[in-house]
């Protein structure tokens, strides 16, 4: 995103290309400020289903133990306080002023695809981007994680710009890392399951995360244990990114196609070979939905052909 960029145009802005340039990740942050990353529309629990979120607020710091009076919450009553003074005790909490905020960004091999202006990568990268600059701009301290084929680096979320630009710093580094050869027989699944296994220690009860990704891999059984637990203690969005050509074949035609390693030819004016491919990704977008909807978590799909910054504010902040 140039930093030239109109305003009136950063709602209709793509990203372009392979790979992500660092000064468009830190451009990015002048779209960010329509953003508000932390009032949800209603549109967007909509998307957790049925389920309500675990989601207890921002989380609760401890700020001291006085005497118990009538009507304070019996659990909150500290026992050991209690034992040594004989009169009962209790803690009282003060609701935090800044959440701590992950946001995970997902460069694998999978990601390096594209037919429509950019590579998911480049858009998850991007997207990645909006959501960390709107959240420290709203005071919250902002952290992440940044995982490829067979690698992964954290940042502790933190509230200074900092930590933010350290982020995008690991997104340029494993980003420029995917080529057409990078990722042979590396597991897509052992790798996510790495990923959120981390999640899990880093991730304090009340935070809020946003996974970024096109989710290969989710059907490992671990993964998506890892995933429940996670849901329990934490407020999760997840982002799927996706091509237009995982839905839909090119136009009617004989097309060669690859691995690095055998070709084979489709003739893609098959209607029912074009048919089969739709409804492949739409049963597995569906099935992404119903698994995130069982555990509160709102899932929003972002193509490599739609604008970040007019998808994300559908859902937050005021459309425009």
């Amino acid at each position: 995103m140039p930093a030239s960029t109109p305003k009136s145009n950063l709602l209709e802005w793509i990203p372009e290309g392979a790979y992500i340039e660092l000064d468009s990740l830190i451009a990015s942050r002048f779209a960010a400020k329509d953003l508000k990353i932390n009032q949800r529309r209603k549109a967007l629990n909509l998307l957790a289903g049925p389920n309500k979120s675990n989601f207890r607020g921002r989380g609760i710091d401890f700020e001291e133990v006085r005497i118990y009076q009538p009507g304070d919450d019996i659990r909150t009553i500290d026992w050991r306080v209690t034992a040594r003074s004989n009169q009962p005790h209790t803690k009282l909490f003060s609701e935090e002023r800044e959440r701590p905020m992950l946001v995970v960004t997902d460069q694998r091999q999978g990601m390096f695809f594209g037919s429509h202006h950019c590579f998911k990568s480049v858009m998850a990268c991007y997207t990645s981007a909006l959501i960390s600059w709107s959240a420290l701009q709203q005071g919250d301290r902002v952290g992440g994680l940044v995982f490829g084929n067979d690698e992964q680096h954290e940042v502790r979320p933190k509230r200074n710009r900092q930590s933010t630009l350290a982020l995008m710093h690991l997104m340029l580094e494993l980003n420029h890392r995917l080529n057409r050869d990078s990722g042979i027989g590396v597991s897509p699944e052992q790798q996510l399951e790495n990923c959120i296994t981390d999640l899990r220690r880093i991730a304090r009860p009340g935070t809020a995360i946003f996974l970024v990704s096109d989710f290969s891999g989710l059907e490992n059984v671990n993964v998506q244990k890892h995933l429940h637990q996670l849901s329990r203690h934490c407020e999760i969005t997840a982002l799927f990114i996706s091509d237009p050509m995982e839905k839909n074949l090119p136009p009617a035609g004989q097309y060669t196609v690859t691995d690095g390693q055998q070709r084979n030819q489709i003739n893609t004016a098959d209607r029912r070979l074009r048919a089969s491919y739709n409804n492949h990704f739409l049963a597995r977008e569906n099935h992404l939905k119903s698994f995130f909807g069982k555990l509160g978590i709102p899932m929003i799909a972002i193509a490599t052909d739609q604008p970040p910054l007019q998808k994300l504010l559908n859902y937050y902040g005021n459309r425009r």
